[in-house]
C-alpha cells in the first residue's frame, strides 16, 4: 500500500506529473533571508518521458514550457514562465537519465496557492496544472528551522550559482525515496533567531535523527549531534549512514536543545527507504519482560500470532518486518516479549489500555470490511482505517454506469499537518468484494495519476498506459467526487 510520497506541507511536498507520457517530479523547501522569506522549487524531468529533437548541430535536446505561479487570495505574487532545457545528447539510445532545474521565488510571510503547468514543447499536448497550499513563516524574533532540503551531494562553492547556499553547491535529492543503492541520506537547513532565544553565543546543540513515521519511534543507531553557539543565523548540513536501514516510512527530524535539554525548536521531512537486504536486527524488540501483565494472560500461541498480525497496519517498518519474517521462527515466550513492548512504546503508562482501545477497532474493520479471503485489518480500507481512524467523510458509488464500483474518503486532518486529504479505493472484481487503494494525496500513500483510467476500464479500451485524461460521460462523478470537499 505504501508506494510513494506525495504531499508534504511547508517542508517538503513532492509532486508527480504526468502529461500525456511527460513524468516530471518537484519538491521545494523554504527558507529565509535577509531580503526576506524564499521559496526554492526543485523540478525533475525523466529523460525518456520527452521528445528528443535534433539540433542544428547534430545533437539532440528536449524543451519543456514550464509556469509556475504563487497567489494570495487570487492576487498573484509570484510568477515564471520559461523554457528548461534539456542536456544535449549525442544520439537518442541513452535517455535513462532526468535534467534538473532549480528556482527560487522572493515572498513574503503568509499562505499561498501555488500552481505548476509543465508541458514538452516538442508534444501538442495541453499541459495538466497541479496545484499545492505553501506556507511561509518566519517571525522575526522566534528561533525557527527552514525547511529541510534532501541533496544528493554537496562541494564547496567555487563560483556562486543557483544550486550554492552558504558556501556549498547542494544538488538536490527531489525524491523523498531513497532506494537500496543510496547509502547515505544527505540534508541540509537553516536555524534563525537563536540569540535571540538563547542570548547570543550561549551553547546549544543541534539533534538529527530518523523516526518511525507511523508512531514516532527514535532510532538513536541513525542520528547525529553538533555542538553550536547561538548567532542570528546557523548552518546544519549533515550525513546519515542508511545502509543498514530497514525498508519502511521516516521522518527524518532535525531538534535545537538549549543546554536544559530543552526542546527550543523542530523541524521533520518524512522519507521512504527501500532496503530489501539490510541487515535487520529484532534484540530490542523482544526485549521486554511481560510478566504479571495483560500479555501474560495470552495462553494461546495461535492468538497471539492473530494479535500481532493485526498490528500490521500502524506497525514501523522494523515492526513490519518482524511480523513478515521473523514472527513465524520465534516461541510464546519471545512473541510475548515483543507484543508487550509493541504496546509500551505507544503507551508508557497504560498500555493495556491502548491495545484494548485498537483491538476494538481491529473488530470493526473485521466485520465491515472483510472479504472471503482476508480479514478486514488486512485489506486496503481496512490499514487505512486502522492507521488513520475513521473518514470524515465516505462517498460510495456502487452502481454508475461507466465505472467500476469505488469509494471516496476524505480526512479533514491527518498527521503531519496534513490537511483535506482523500483516498480512493475500487473493486475491480464483483467475486471476492475487495476495494484495493489506487490513489491517494496523503504522505506515504500510493500515488497513481491515471486513477480514473483504473476506475473506467470496465468501459475503455485498450489505451497508453500513461494515459490520465478521461472524457466524463453520463453518470459519472469521479471527477467532481474527488475535486470538490464533502
Amino acid at each position: 500500500m505504501k508506494k510513494l510520497v506525495i504531499l508534504l506541507a511547508i517542508a517538503l511536498v513532492p509532486f508527480l506529473s504526468e502529461a500525456k507520457n511527460l513524468w516530471a517530479y518537484l519538491t521545494y523547501t523554504t527558507f529565509n533571508s535577509p531580503q526576506g522569506p524564499f521559496v526554492e522549487t526543485y523540478l525533475s524531468i525523466q529523460g525518456n518521458s520527452v521528445r528528443f529533437l535534433k539540433t542544428e548541430d547534430g545533437k539532440f535536446q528536449a524543451f519543456a514550457d514550464i509556469v509556475m505561479t504563487f497567489k494570495d487570495n487570487g492576487v498573484i505574487k509570484a510568477f515564471k514562465k520559461y523554457e528548461l532545457k534539456s542536456p544535449l545528447i549525442p544520439d537518442t539510445s541513452k535517455m535513462d537519465f532526468n535534467f534538473l532545474d532549480v528556482q527560487r521565488f522572493q515572498v513574503p510571510n503568509g499562505t499561498y496557492d501555488f500552481e505548476i503547468q509543465i508541458s514538452d514543447k516538442n508534444k501538442d499536448v495541453k499541459p495538466v496544472p497541479f496545484s499545492q497550499q505553501i506556507v511561509v513563516d518566519y517571525p522575526q524574533d522566534k528561533p525557527v528551522f527552514s525547511g529541510i532540503q534532501l541533496i544528493d551531494s554537496y562541494t564547496k562553492t567555487t563560483t556562486e550559482n543557483i544550486l550554492s547556499k552558504s558556501g556549498f553547491d547542494l544538488v538536490p535529492h527531489v525524491l523523498t525515496f531513497y532506494p537500496p543503492t543510496q547509502k547515505k541520506l544527505s540534508f541540509y537547513c537553516e536555524f534563525y533567531n537563536a540569540d535571540k532565544s538563547l542570548g547570543a553565543d550561549q551553547k546549544y546543540i543541534f539533534n538529527y535523527y530518523l523516526e518511525s513515521f507511523e508512531n514516532n519511534t527514535k532510532y538513536p543507531e541513525f542520528a547525529g549531534v553538533r555542538k553550536v553557539s547561538a548567532h542570528a543565523y546557523e548552518v546544519l548540513l549533515s550525513d546519515i549512514n542508511i545502509d543498514h536501514l530497514a525498508t519502511g516510512n521516516y521522518n527524518l527530524v532535525v531538534e535545537a536543545r538549549n543546554q536544559k535539554n530543552e526542546l527550543v525548536a523542530s523541524r521533520k521531512v518524512f522519507i521512504q527507504r527501500s532496503n530489501p537486504n539490510a541487515k535487520l536486527s529484532f534484540t530490542d524488540l523482544v526485549a521486554l519482560n511481560p510478566t504479571n501483565t495483560f500479555v501474560d494472560k495470552i495462553t494461546k500461541l495461535d492468538s497471539l500470532k492473530e494479535f500481532i498480525s493485526s498490528t500490521y497496519p500502524i506497525s514501523s517498518g522494523l515492526e513490519r518486518a518482524f511480523i513478515n519474517d521473523a514472527m513465524k521462527s520465534m516461541d510464546m515466550e519471545r512473541l510475548k516479549n515483543y507484543f508487550y513492548g509493541f504496546w509500551l512504546r505507544r503507551d508508557n503508562k497504560n498500555p493495556e489500555s491502548a491495545w484494548l482501545a485498537y483491538k476494538a477497532e481491529v473488530h470493526k474493520v473485521n466485520f465491515n470490511f472483510k472479504t472471503q479471503v482476508k480479514k478486514g485489518y488486512q485489506t486496503d480500507r481496512g490499514m487505512v482505517y486502522l492507521e488513520y481512524g475513521p473518514p470524515n467523510t465516505r462517498s460510495e458509488h456502487v452502481m454508475e454506469p461507466n465505472t467500476l464500483p469505488y469509494e471516496i474518503w476524505q480526512y479533514y486532518t491527518l498527521k503531519n499537518n496534513q490537511r483535506n486529504r482523500k483516498f480512493i479505493f475500487y473493486s475491480p472484481d464483483v467475486v471476492t468484494g475487495d476495494y484495493f487503494l489506487i490513489h491517494s494525496d496523503a504522505i506515504g500513500e500510493v500515488n497513481n495519476p491515471s486513477w480514473q483510467m483504473l476506475l473506467h476500464d470496465k468501459t475503455i479500451a485498450p489505451r497508453d498506459i500513461q494515459d490520465s485524461q478521461i472524457i466524463n460521460s453520463w453518470g459519472d462523478d469521479t471527477e467532481s467526487t474527488w475535486s470538490l470537499p464533502n
